[in-house]
């Protein structure tokens, strides 16, 4: 039961901290920011598009929708603002039979956004004063979740995403969550590392049931604040990745929105939480100094390590106002419970991102990666960065499909060809951004003729900002 005493002087600090940090932030340089211009411009209406025109063909299995997510700030943004923290905006494509019935985008109702746009703000319980969902679009238990890290509860999505309902699984979540549950393909649980931007020395481990209620809620003692934006599975263990970008008071109170900056006096540290035990049997293994996005997945192997791959930048949000600074590159690591030593081994060491798998084999052995390329100069505008990687790690070989001057892929999602259907035989599937034309297709690939032409493309006659993550929904 919460403390009052204990709650009315959080409240007090946090008032006192929001009228410095709102002082602050109108001292600091009003420079564009590069996340908001160009490709980046966020769209500034809501469509709906039907029968929409597609060259090739696309596959009669796919009957579902797309649905991906990303910052669109409803209004002009301020000082101190970061590219993470925008409104959530949806975009949809729905396919049926062999044709694209129809395109959506829509904001997420927070408060933020609905006033902005005039209308009512989408129903449900809040968490807190922030509800911006932003991140990603998943699926639990038969239902569509948009939802976001270290803050608001998710917000659930109707099949025309019509309706909205903030909803925190019925009721069975009490904390924050995540923007990277992952389930586990064996059991249907879904798992998730939550941390809460206003809780520094605790994090925790949220395993939601295939029907969509929590079932466990387990804290894990950490310090200093930890940015930990995705984690993985084995058949063992839920991994945590403990790494050195941390909360920071400095820049909150200096006016930054995104409060999180590398930290060289943090541990860096993977945990192996064992899956049946609790949090107290987490085994922590030391890894040099390195932020990671995201994972592509992790697997046991045969001698009890966990091999995990990665995309490892060497440092992350170093640089003043918590700028992008390094680049990443593909990693394997392998861990190593015994002498709690993890070893790391580049893969590959262009600059890429988004690894995504055959999620059936998520926490098992796999083979094959697929990546989005990101521009050797990390350029913002992402120009140059033109191809998708497919990386077969038996053999090492790397392949890739190049779509072209100008055209900017974001994550592409693996969608098997039929439930038996083998590792890598399935469809690639993600938007294009026609960066001189202003335009986006929605581009299906063959996985298995992974460098031939797309078997089939929806042109959307507008730019669809790159945003972050999305996710295939098919048919019940």
């Amino acid at each position: 039961m919460p403390n009052p005493v204990k709650t009315a002087v959080r409240t007090a600090i946090e008032s006192g901290v929001d009228l410095v940090a709102a002082y602050n932030r109108r001292r600091l340089p009003k420079n564009q920011n590069s996340f908001v211009v160009g490709i980046h411009e966020p769209m500034r209406e809501e469509l709906t598009l039907h029968d929409l025109t597609v060259t090739g063909q696309i596959p009669a299995q796919l009957n579902g929708r797309y649905l991906k997510m990303g910052a669109n700030p409803v209004h002009p943004i301020s000082p101190g603002h970061n590219w993470f923290l925008g409104d959530g905006m949806v975009h949809g494509l729905a396919m049926k039979d062999g044709r694209a019935l129809w395109y959506r985008n829509r904001w997420i109702g927070s408060r933020t956004a609905a006033a902005a746009l005039g209308r009512s703000a989408a129903p449900g319980p809040r968490r807190g004063r922030n509800d911006t969902v932003n991140t990603n679009i998943v699926e639990i238990g038969g239902r569509a979740f948009a939802v976001v890290e270290a803050g608001s509860f998710p917000v659930e999505l109707s099949e025309t995403l019509e309706e909205q309902r903030y909803n925190p699984f019925d009721g069975t979540l009490a904390g924050s969550f995540t923007g990277h549950p992952h389930r586990d393909p064996i059991t249907g649980e879904i798992h998730a590392i939550a941390y809460d931007g206003h809780v520094w020395d605790t994090i925790r481990h949220v395993v939601v049931s295939a029907t969509g209620s929590v079932i466990r809620d387990v804290p894990i003692a950490v310090e200093h604040g930890p940015c930990i934006h995705d984690c993985a599975l084995t058949a063992r263990f839920v991994i945590v990745l403990d790494l050195p970008v941390t909360f920071s008071m400095r820049d909150v109170l200096a006016g930054h929105r995104f409060p999180f900056r590398w930290n060289p006096a943090h541990r860096a540290r993977v945990g192996l939480l064992s899956r049946d035990r609790g949090a107290t049997n987490i085994t922590w293994c030391s890894v040099e100094p390195c932020f990671v996005f995201h994972v592509a997945n992790a697997f046991d192997d045969e001698d009890g390590r966990v091999v995990l791959d990665v995309i490892a930048y060497p440092t992350m949000f170093a640089s003043a106002g918590g700028e992008l600074d390094r680049l990443g590159r593909l990693e394997r690591w392998t861990v190593n419970p015994t002498t709690k030593r993890v070893e790391r081994r580049v893969v590959d060491d262009a600059p890429q991102e988004f690894p995504r798998i055959d999620e059936r084999r998520f926490g098992q052995r796999h083979r094959y990666a697929y990546t989005v390329s990101v521009p050797s100069d990390g350029n913002p505008q992402l120009a140059g960065a033109t191809t998708l990687y497919k990386h077969d790690l038996e053999t090492g070989m790397r392949r890739i499909h190049e779509f072209g001057d100008h055209h900017v892929p974001g994550e592409f999602v693996f969608v098997p060809a039929h439930a038996d259907a083998g590792e890598d035989e399935g469809w690639l599937m993600g938007l294009v951004i026609d960066t001189e034309k202003c335009t986006t297709d929605f581009a299906i690939l063959d996985a298995r003729s992974f460098e031939g032409p797309p078997v089939a493309k929806v042109r959307l006659g507008h730019r669809i900002p790159p945003g972050f993550h999305g996710n295939w929904f098919p048919s019940a």
